[in-house]
């Protein structure tokens, strides 16, 4: 699978009418992505790696874009709860960043790995339990699904590399736009000379 395949909103085919059950589909591609870098070594760990940044890149985006500013306004204690989710998210988002920058088969890539997979999975179980079931619980099925739609379209515009310090709804939308055009140039260029 190439990087431009990574999954998305959408990309496994099963309807996108509940945006819960769209970003729990996601988290499981995550954990996926995971496994399959820590499986692998040389250039199919590199290409799996490229594939769960771009991945996380784009679901966060996405998260802070339609989730976060929806939690915020409807759920009781929800800036907060939200608060404590970009916190997280800008942590990784660093992490990511740094392991952007190391080789996939150097020594130190794979424990930084392990320790942002175990930091993710702890942001993804939060978000499931603080944000998804309050979504849940207080949204009709006509909302559930706008909201998957909206999760699809800012996941299109999406940066596809970790920007940490823009982890807000306005910043991504400010931000986003030229810093996914800078993105997919970079994705496409990579692609280009034969990089992963």
């Amino acid at each position: 699978m190439s990087e431009l395949e990574t999954p998305q909103a959408g990309d496994d085919r099963s309807r996108d009418d509940d945006v819960v059950a769209l970003l729990m589909r996601q988290h499981g591609d995550i954990r996926n992505l995971f496994d399959e870098v820590e499986a692998t070594s040389g250039e199919e760990r590199r290409d799996a790696f490229r594939r769960l940044v771009r991945l996380l890149a784009v679901h966060e985006t996405a998260e802070e874009e339609v989730v976060h500013p929806f939690v915020r306004r409807s759920v009781a204690g929800g800036q907060e709860i939200v608060e404590d989710r970009l916190k997280e998210e800008r942590e990784a988002k660093e992490m990511l960043a740094t392991l952007d920058d190391m080789d996939p088969d150097g020594p130190d890539f794979l424990p930084k790995l392990i320790e942002l997979r175990r930091d993710v999975q702890m942001h993804a179980r939060a978000e499931e339990r603080y944000e998804f079931i309050h979504i849940r619980r207080s949204t009709d099925v006509t909302d559930l699904a706008a909201m998957a739609k909206a999760i699809k379209a800012a996941e299109a515009m999406a940066p596809t590399r970790p920007h940490p310090g823009v982890e807000s709804g306005a910043k991504n939308m400010a931000l986003g736009p030229v810093a996914a055009l800078m993105d997919r140039t970079k994705d496409t260029v990579r692609k280009a000379m034969g990089g992963s």
